[in-house]
């Protein structure tokens, strides 16, 4: 297929570099310069990558990059043709979602909602699970992308359902990781080693793919960046955001969100949201 990756940064510039491994034909558009994909062709707009590409991939940071880079001055939406297929792995606003794919359909394409999940491993080995909403003949034809990118994709319901069901996941993932920083922070204080209680983690109900996914890097304390703090809590906001809509109340992520904006206060944005648990030692007293 001709495909027109937008966004080249932790996620995007991997996917992109799968699909070239893959012999799909790429021209690919990042806006900060000095991004390139081996293989792929450079774009200077998004509307030039999009141009003659029967598939507009994009993996940007939020909800504004996405309008930004679809409507705004030398957008996508200017090479938008009848048949063509945009599919957004940002992770944004459910309702701009299903707003986006409205503009996108009265020029007679469609927009597919697939955000990801798997981190930057997953992106570099071409593992990770896309979470899917848009239109069941649309999911169908980008079917084989997904089996290049991902192990995995489920196909949850209409647009911007995909968008839905990754928030509530990444809300849960900011509660375990909490869970776990207060419990390992709590117990180094007390005198257990962290190297028995992760080891206790391991052989008990409490053992979950958050935890043995960033355990190490915790003891390590290696920090950089698999999925960025500032990421996290973006996605935070939009969680709540979507929450106040809905008329939900989530006090625990409300409580969690204070602990990322000390996070960011103390110049870790940048970092994993790992660092994090930072901010708990040091409330703690541990350096």
């Amino acid at each position: 297929m001709r495909i027109a990756f937008v966004g080249l940064g932790i996620m995007g510039g991997p996917m992109a570099a799968n699909l070239v491994k893959a012999g799909h034909e790429v021209k690919a558009y990042n806006r900060s310069k000095g991004k390139e994909v081996p293989g792929a062709k450079a774009a200077a707009t998004p509307a030039e990558a999009a141009r003659d590409a029967d598939v507009v991939w994009i993996c940007v940071a939020d909800t504004k990059a996405v309008e930004q880079v679809l409507f705004g001055k030398d957008g996508v939406e200017g090479s938008l043709r009848p048949g063509m297929i945009v599919v957004d792995s940002s992770t944004i606003l459910p309702s701009a979602s299903k707003e986006f794919a409205e503009r996108i359909r009265a020029k007679g394409a469609d927009l597919v909602d697939a955000p990801i999940t798997g981190s930057k491993i997953g992106a570099e080995q071409g593992t990770l699970l896309f979470i899917v909403g848009g239109r069941a003949e649309s999911v169908e034809k980008v079917k084989p992308l997904f089996a290049v990118m991902g192990k995995k994709y489920i196909h949850v319901g209409e647009q911007g359902l995909g968008e839905a069901a990754k928030i509530g996941m990444n809300l849960m993932i900011a509660l375990i990781f909490e869970g776990f920083a207060e419990g390992l922070t709590l117990t180094s204080k007390l005198g257990v080693p962290r190297e028995k209680l992760v080891e206790l983690i391991q052989a008990s109900m409490i053992r979950s793919g958050v935890t043995d996914y960033k355990a190490p890097f915790v003891l390590n304390k290696d920090y950089s960046p698999n999925f960025p703090l500032r990421l996290m809590h973006k996605d935070i906001h939009i969680m709540l955001d979507a929450a106040e809509t809905a008329g939900v109340r989530l006090p625990g992520l409300e409580k969690v969100e204070e602990v990322y904006e000390a996070s960011v206060a103390e110049g870790w944005k940048d970092l994993d949201y790992a660092a994090t648990i930072g901010v708990i030692e040091k409330w703690a007293g541990i350096k």
